[in-house]
């Protein structure tokens, strides 16, 4: 639901502005009601850290001081609110304007890859999920909070897979039914724990899965 093109043809300038001011001032709501979540999840984060699609920067609270965070953000008007924010908590921050799908890191060169309210709109969820497994180290973990599909053959399902279309379009790419717990499970972690939960959030939105995915040591 952040920032990630669709894969027709790119947003036009004046969305991708719009998209960066709504993701700035619009979002406090749904941030309060998974503060706690995150403060968890993000608990014992250290090293080389790349967030994909950090947006305007509300995961940077949580972040340890003394990590080294570089933020993989398309959009470039997200990246003044990516830097107001780092400059009120006292972080040095990393921007790069490139592709979850071709992420220009080594292999292995990377202790923790973060995403959240991302995976639903970046254009190829199976390459991404290559990417990060490719860039992380041995034992390198994968920490995500996205919102996905709701179970199999539910009203809701059936509203989510009807509303896919528009909500594409409005809402920059995201697709309001992946069942991206599946494609997580099928990326090749050695170890995965998540559950799902509901958040407060309008119904479409609101099935959510949290978690980490580790990395093989060999």
């Amino acid at each position: 639901m952040n920032t990630a093109p669709s894969k027709s043809r790119p947003a036009p300038g004046w969305y991708k502005r719009l998209f960066a001011w709504l993701m700035a001032h619009a979002n406090a709501e749904y941030e309060a009601t998974v503060a706690d979540r995150k403060r968890d999840l993000f608990t014992d984060l250290n090293g080389t850290v790349v967030e994909i699609g950090p947006g305007s920067g509300p995961n940077l609270a949580y972040y340890p001081a003394d990590i080294r965070w570089i933020g993989i953000e398309p959009n470039p008007f997200m990246h003044v609110y990516l830097r107001q924010e780092a400059e009120r908590l006292g972080l040095t921050v990393d921007i790069q304007t490139t592709s979850a799908e071709r992420l220009e890191f080594a292999d292995r060169s990377v202790d923790a890859v973060v995403s959240t309210l991302v995976l639903c709109s970046v254009p190829d969820l199976e390459r991404t999920l290559h990417e990060i497994v490719r860039v992380l180290k041995p034992g390198g973990r994968f920490f995500f909070l996205e919102h996905v599909a709701a179970p199999a053959n539910t009203r809701l399902r059936r509203v989510q897979q009807w509303i896919r279309p528009l909500w594409r379009a409005v809402g920059d790419g995201c697709n309001p039914d992946r069942e991206t717990w599946v494609a997580i499970e099928q990326a090749g972690f050695a170890q995965i724990d998540y559950q799902h939960f509901r958040a407060d959030l309008p119904a479409i939105v609101s099935p959510q899965i949290i978690g980490v995915a580790t990395k093989a040591t060999a």
